[in-house]
């Protein structure tokens, strides 16, 4: 076991994948020489050097199509987007082809690539790096969609990742890359894709979250522990395929539900999940399903960004609610 940030697990994670497999490509824009934007891949470079760790051209469009070309002829390309926002220009590569091959080609072939796609608020970025639009892919019907709240979990899921044969977008939160550490265990371990994690036990309030989101639904569980009020805390992990057995065994067993999420309010993923609990959980529910997130405007400048992610206080306001019923 080594203590480790999400940086650093991640970095181990892809470097396994790199020591393993020569056909693992990691390719982006500054991962080489530079060791990309937040040193994620600092030192892969000089490991494996520069026909395995490549430096890209500015073009997000470019290097998400190349990467779907490198895997239908036997590699595995790890594509790293720096931030979420710049990921839109290559969302037609993703969208019209990568997330079809599949289907397209009758199960003949697949694009088993990883998109690794830093995203979320929270460090003082500009407005055009702090995107949290994880619905957009995870509407996508081919496409697997996943993001870690743990150094544990980041390595774990990666892996996992970079073993799927099929295309994963791997959402890693900005705001925990260097903010926590915990022990990370050596070598290779997988964690599904999938399967929703319990971090916390609790009886009366269930809060789901993910990413970002999963130490302050954590944080405000405590502080309600102390008014008496038990909060099961449940970090989905998988966006796509969501573990809906998680999901509606906690609904149906406290009766009131809190989605938290950063990401803006209409057609956000909390929708999708409030819709999941009222068709298969609703006579089981004791309160409306309420959702804490983000609002309908772009990200603010860093000024304001505190006011505009979900915090304790705004989670708190939830949970008041519905154990009021």
């Amino acid at each position: 076991m080594t203590k480790w940030t999400m940086v650093q697990a991640i970095r181990d994670a892809l470097h396994l994948a790199l020591q393993s497999d020569p056909n693992v490509l990691i390719l982006g824009e500054d991962v080489g020489r530079n060791g990309g934007v937040f040193r994620v891949t600092d030192g892969l470079w000089q490991a494996f050097g520069d026909e395995r760790v490549i430096d890209t051209p500015l073009s997000e469009a470019g290097i998400i199509g190349a990467s779907l070309g490198l895997s239908l002829n036997g590699f595995k390309p790890i594509v790293e987007i720096q931030f979420m926002s710049f990921i839109y220009p290559g969302f037609e590569q993703i969208v019209s082809h990568i997330a079809r091959f599949r289907t397209r080609t009758q199960g003949v072939f697949s694009a088993p690539l990883v998109i690794r796609v830093p995203y979320g608020g929270g460090i003082h970025a500009p407005e055009l790096h702090s995107d949290s639009t994880e619905s957009l892919f995870v509407h996508i019907p081919g496409l697997k969609v996943v993001t870690p709240a743990t150094p544990t979990d980041a390595k774990g899921l990666l892996l996992s990742a970079i073993r799927d044969p099929d295309p994963v977008l791997f959402l890693e939160p900005l705001k925990l890359y260097r903010s926590i550490k915990e022990e990370v265990t050596d070598g290779w371990y997988e964690i599904p894709i999938g399967k929703a994690k319990v971090v916390r036990r609790g009886e009366d309030v269930t809060l789901l979250a993910w990413g970002a989101m999963v130490p302050v639904a954590m944080e405000t569980a405590k502080y309600w522990e102390n008014k008496g009020v038990t909060c099961e805390v449940i970090d989905l992990r998988s966006l796509y395929p969501l573990d809906e057995a998680a999901i509606l065994a906690s609904a149906k067993r406290t009766g009131r539900v809190v989605i938290v999420h950063e990401a803006p309010r209409t057609a956000g993923l909390g929708a999708e999940v409030a819709a999941l609990i009222q068709e298969e959980a609703f006579l089981y529910l004791e309160a409306p399903i309420l959702r804490v997130t983000g609002y309908d405007v772009p990200v603010p400048m860093y000024a304001l960004e505190a006011s505009f992610r979900p915090d304790v206080k705004r989670v708190s306001r939830a949970i008041q609610r519905v154990i009021s019923y």
